[in-house]
Formats: structure tokens, sequence, C-alpha cells
């Protein structure tokens, strides 16, 4: 295996999943169905380990055949998009921007077919912003404090990817996982990392992203993504600067603020 994390060795081992041709042969029902494009196929399996000392953890295991993206250091041949989201994964991590655990992940080539498998950890307890449970006066948005803490969670989380000029490419609310904790904190995890790039210029990075955002977040009102947007600019009133964005980011979808 190209990659196993050692939190999860031993229970990939109990499990006889320790390389990446047990893992590929693995008989498991689709929790999405493959998708055939970029020339090949890509599919996602939900399924559960058992735990040495009793129990069971969820795990996502997707596997894909000659499914590729191209990119500037593969512009030609590309390369299977789970090496990418693997590679995004760490470099994440590395700057602390939170999003998925994986449990192992490898690719291959054979049979003349270029392969690939990645395993991550299941979110439990996490659920989509695009929930109704996050919209206006939702379960976890009962008053303007949980709304505007939530605001400046995403914000903080923005900011952690666009200062490194990351931008995401598909910055949709499904995209954005929310788990209530104890004292009234929410943790956020970003996934579908797929089509992230570094950007060479911050500013298109943020203006694609909030683009995207704002577009998506059918669940939030026209106060609630003007209010994001303040926070996420670090403006109780915005600049020059920020209402120029404002209404690059409003042009034919809201009236202008």
């Amino acid at each position: 295996m190209h990659y196993i994390s050692e939190k999860w060795r031993d229970i990939l081992i109990f499990n006889g999943l320790d390389s990446h041709e047990k893992i590929w042969s693995l008989k498991a029902d689709w929790f999405e169905e493959p998708n055939h494009r970029r020339g090949g196929w890509s599919g996602v399996s939900r399924i559960e380990l058992k735990l040495p000392l009793g129990g069971k953890a969820g795990v996502f295991l997707k596997r894909q055949e000659d499914h590729m993206t191209r990119s500037i250091a593969h512009p030609v041949k590309g390369i299977l998009t789970f090496s990418r989201e693997f590679d995004v994964i760490q470099m994440f991590q590395q700057h602390n921007i939170p999003t998925l655990e994986v449990v192992a992940f490898d690719h291959w080539k054979e049979a003349g077919k270029r392969r690939g498998c990645i395993m991550t950890e299941e979110l439990l307890g996490y659920i989509p912003l695009s929930s109704a449970e996050y919209g206006t006066d939702g379960k976890f948005i009962k008053d303007v404090d949980q709304k505007l803490h939530l605001f400046k969670k995403l914000a903080a989380l923005m900011h952690a990817m666009h200062q490194r000029h990351f931008q995401h490419g598909c910055f949709y609310p499904k995209h954005v996982f929310a788990k209530q904790l104890p004292g009234g904190e929410t943790d956020l995890r970003v996934i579908d990392l797929e089509r992230v790039r570094q950007s060479f210029f911050k500013g298109h990075a943020v203006f694609r992203d909030l683009d995207t955002w704002l577009r998506h977040a059918d669940n939030w009102s026209h106060a609630d993504k003007l209010a994001f947007f303040k926070i996420y600019q670090g403006e109780d009133k915005l600049s020059a600067r920020s209402r120029r964005l404002w209404n690059k980011l409003n042009t034919k979808k809201q009236p202008r603020a």
C-alpha cells in the first residue's frame, strides 16, 4: 500500500484489508453509483470495519479505474483523481485545514488499466451545511448568536484555504460538514477535494469560492449572505473595495447592497 494510517493499520490487518488487491476485490454495495466519465469510472461504498476489541467503525471506500484529471505536472497523461485528492488532503492537514482523515490510499497499474482506491474515516455525527438544520431558523440556527458563530467558523475555514491560495473549485454547502460539540462549539470539515488547486492570485480563489458558495446557499437569506460576507471581509461596514466585490458577486443574482 502507498499509504496506511498508523491509527488504522492494525484494524485493516484485522479485517484482512492491508493491501490494494484485497481492498479492490472487496464486495460492497455502492453508496453512490459509479460515474462513468473522464475515460473511466469511479464509485463509493460505505463499509464497516470490525474493531479488534469489539464494535465497528464506519469508513468510506472509493475505487476508480482510468478516472483521470490533468494538471500542470501531468498535462498529457493526467493522474487519477484520487491521487490528486490524497495529495490535497495531505496538504490541508499540514496547514491545519479541517478535512477528512485518510485510512488508506494506493494507486497502481494492472492489465493496462490505472486503478486507485482511497479509504476515509466516516464523519460520524456530521451533517452538511446544506441541511435544513443549518438554514434560517433551523435546529442549530435558532438565534443570532448561533448564526454568527457558524458564519465565523465558516469564514475562518475559508480564510485558512485562501491564505495559502487554495481554491476549492466546487465549494458548495453540501461539501462542508458540521458537528455540534459540547459547550456550543461547532466543528467543520471540508470534503470533495478532487478539484482543489492553488491559484497564483489569491483574489481569484476568493472570488470563485465565495461566488460558488453564495449561489448555492439556498437555505440562507440575502441578509444572511451579506452578514457572512462582512464577517469574511472582517468589516462591520463594507469598504469601497468590499462593496465592489459584493456587487460583482451579486450581479444578476440579488439586489445590490
